[in-house]
C-alpha cells in the first residue's frame, strides 16, 4: 500500500514538473513575441512621427502637389486609428493594410519630389529623407524579428505535448506579417537616380505579447 502511494505521488510530481516546465517555456516564447511586437510598433510610430514635418517641408516648395500630400496625411491618420491585437487575425490584417497604405502614399510623394530639385537641395528635407530611409530599414528588420519570434511560439504550442499545456492555459498563436505585394511597398529614398519603389520583402517566412496593443498618434 505504501509503495503504491509512493508511486502515485512520484507520478503526480513528474506530471506537475512537466506542466510547469512546458508552461514556463510557452511564457518565455510569448514574452519574446510581445517584446518583438513592441519594437515593431516603435519603428512604425517613428515613421508616423516623421510624416508631419516631411509634409510641411514638401508643402513649402511644392504646394501644388496637394493631392499627394493629402493622401499621405490621410494614410497616416488612418494608421493611427487602428487597434491592434496580435492574436486577432482580422485586427492584425487591418494594421498591416493601414501601414501598407502609408508606405504606398510615401512612395508616391517621393516620386513627385523628384520633380523639385530645389526641394532636394534643402538640408532639412534631406535630413528627413535620411531619417525616413533608416526607419524603413528598421521596419524591415523588426518585422522579420517579430515573425521569427511568432514562428517559434506558434510551432511550439502546436506540437504535442506542449499543445495540451497551451490549451489548458489558453495560449493562442500570434499573427505574422505576410509577404508584401506590389500594392504595399516601402519608399526607396535615393535622389541620385529616378525614384523607384521596391517591395519590403519578397517573402517573410522564418527559420526558427497575448495582450492587445494600440497604435498611438
Amino acid at each position: 500500500m505504501k509503495k503504491t502511494l509512493l508511486i502515485i505521488l512520484a507520478i503526480v510530481v513528474v506530471a506537475v514538473l512537466f506542466v510547469v516546465g512546458k508552461y514556463n517555456t510557452i511564457v518565455k516564447y510569448d514574452e519574446t513575441v510581445k517584446t518583438a511586437w513592441s519594437q515593431v510598433e516603435n519603428v512604425y510610430q517613428r515613421r508616423l512621427d516623421l510624416i508631419p514635418n516631411l509634409v510641411n517641408t514638401v508643402k513649402g516648395a511644392a504646394a501644388q502637389e496637394s493631392g499627394v500630400l493629402i493622401a499621405v496625411v490621410n494614410a497616416r491618420a488612418n494608421a493611427t486609428k487602428v487597434n491592434v491585437d496580435i492574436k486577432d487575425a482580422k485586427a492584425f490584417a487591418a494594421f498591416q493594410q493601414a501601414q501598407g497604405e502609408v508606405s504606398s502614399a510615401l512612395s508616391k510623394l517621393l516620386a513627385v519630389v523628384e520633380n523639385y530639385p530645389t526641394l532636394q537641395s534643402i538640408q532639412a528635407f534631406r535630413d528627413l529623407m535620411t531619417q525616413l530611409e533608416g526607419t524603413e530599414n528598421r521596419i524591415t528588420v523588426e518585422r522579420k524579428n517579430f515573425n521569427d519570434a511568432v514562428n517559434t511560439l506558434n510551432i511550439y504550442i502546436r506540437r504535442f505535448p506542449a499543445n495540451i499545456v497551451a490549451s489548458m492555459f489558453n495560449f493562442e498563436k500570434a499573427q505574422q506579417f505576410e509577404a508584401v505585394t506590389w500594392a504595399n511597398v516601402v519608399p526607396t529614398v535615393d535622389f541620385t537616380a529616378p525614384a523607384t519603389t521596391t517591395p519590403a520583402t519578397t517573402t517573410e517566412t522564418t527559420t526558427p505579447t497575448t495582450d492587445s496593443v494600440t497604435t498611438t498618434n
